[in-house]
């Protein structure tokens, strides 16, 4: 151990803390002028939370369309196309989250973000028995395309 008095270099400090102002250490922002603050407002005004819901419910359609899927995704372009809109559904969820985060809505960015995770389990369970990493099965066999 070496033969430092911590504590009298540690009341250095403090006397050098104290002896500098708040204003210095904690240096306030600047304030705003009056038009500058009127252009805020007024942006604020104009933005209204109805993009919101309609990118939001676009998302929720699309989620649970995604329940009756009406074509065969057991192999080649029905799986391609089904992949799609898994895919679509995953970035609007994204899209939508992105959008209910800046105009804080809390419940509707939580709906997105569980639409995302929806269109996740929807792609794993079509990806994951074809890469090896879950048991294949009738409906989702371990081959990407339907040549046999």
């Amino acid at each position: 151990m070496t033969d430092r008095n911590w504590d009298a270099e540690l009341k250095k400090i403090d006397r050098q803390l104290e002896s500098v102002s708040d204003e210095a250490m904690f240096p306030t922002k600047t304030a705003k002028g009056p038009q500058a603050q009127a252009q805020a407002v007024g942006a604020q005004q104009s933005t209204t939370t109805w993009g919101v819901f309609l990118r939001l419910s676009l998302t929720v359609a699309l989620g649970v369309g995604m329940v009756f899927w009406p074509y065969s995704a057991r192999c080649g372009l029905g799986l391609a196309g089904y992949l799609g809109a898994v895919s679509a559904l995953v970035v609007s969820g994204i899209w939508s989250s992105v959008w209910t985060f800046r105009h804080r809505a809390a419940k509707a960015h939580t709906l997105a973000l569980l639409l995302v995770l929806w269109g996740l389990v929807l792609a794993s369970i079509e990806v994951l028995p074809r890469t090896g990493y879950a048991k294949p099965t009738a409906g989702h066999p371990a081959t990407w395309s339907c040549a046999k």
